[in-house]
């Protein structure tokens, strides 16, 4: 029997990545990984779903886009990948998922279980022929990318890196427009573009449009406000100047 029951919020979550192989398969693969943190959908049909460990993620949703086509997303502290291959499903043309794999250490010292890294993340590749990229290094060392991305999702890792400040300073950089322009693919002259995109934000401080600029430094617009786009802004550097 599972350590972990699948409750309706887990399928509620993993329902959005419908997976739906040959039963037999969807087994197979399932008992292949001996510890899962997310929870995929193999075979609804066959209610066939990997036991993760990770619990009620339903808050995560309304902050996920719907249509991320052509667009490039990095998933940081992907684990299993279930955000990444989300993303991919999605339409996202490129996606990265970066992990530095410590939750090894966790799971050793907590279940006792013994995993090498990546397991379930391979499993899932497999299944679905991702394109999917998967680098093994620490959020903190983002760099080592050398990549822009359109979307950074950054579930459930901030409070679990030695240095939070360092790494909201990796993600946090305000670009102008026409930066914003290019960034997403479009030519610099395709500022009225950019800024009608983050107009119609409606996730603003998952995907922080807050951060973009007029090119002479000006706040610009901000669907919000832009007594929030100014609060928010002073409130980012105050929190990394208090470090």
């Amino acid at each position: 029997m599972s350590r972990f029951a699948i409750t309706d919020a887990e399928r509620e979550v993993a329902d959005l990545l419908p997976i739906d192989v040959d039963p037999d398969l969807a087994v197979s693969v399932r008992d292949s990984v001996p510890f899962w943190f997310h929870t995929f959908a193999l075979n609804r049909a066959h209610a066939i779903y990997t036991p993760g460990a990770a619990r009620n993620h339903r808050y995560r949703i309304p902050a996920l886009p719907m249509a991320l086509d052509g667009q490039s997303v990095l998933d940081v502290g992907a684990f299993d990948g279930f955000y990444a291959f989300l993303g991919e499903r999605r339409g996202a043309s490129r996606v990265v998922a970066v992990d530095n794999e410590q939750y090894r250490e966790w799971v050793a010292a907590r279940w006792g279980i013994e995993l090498s890294g990546g397991e379930g993340f391979r499993a899932i590749h497999g299944l679905l022929s991702s394109k999917v990229d998967y680098r093994r290094i620490d959020a903190l060392d983002l760099g080592l990318l050398d990549e822009r991305f359109d979307v950074i999702l950054c579930f459930g890792i901030l409070h679990r890196v030695e240095d939070p400040a360092r790494l909201l300073r990796t993600l946090r950089e305000p670009v102008t427009y026409t930066e914003f322009a290019r960034l997403t693919g479009k030519p610099p002259t395709a500022v009225r573009a950019a800024a009608q995109g983050c107009a119609r934000n409606q996730v603003a401080l998952f995907v922080p449009c807050h951060r973009v600029l007029r090119a002479d430094g000006s706040l610009g617009g901000y669907r919000w406000g832009l007594h929030i786009k100014e609060y928010l802004l002073k409130h980012e550097r105050e929190i990394l100047l208090d470090r």
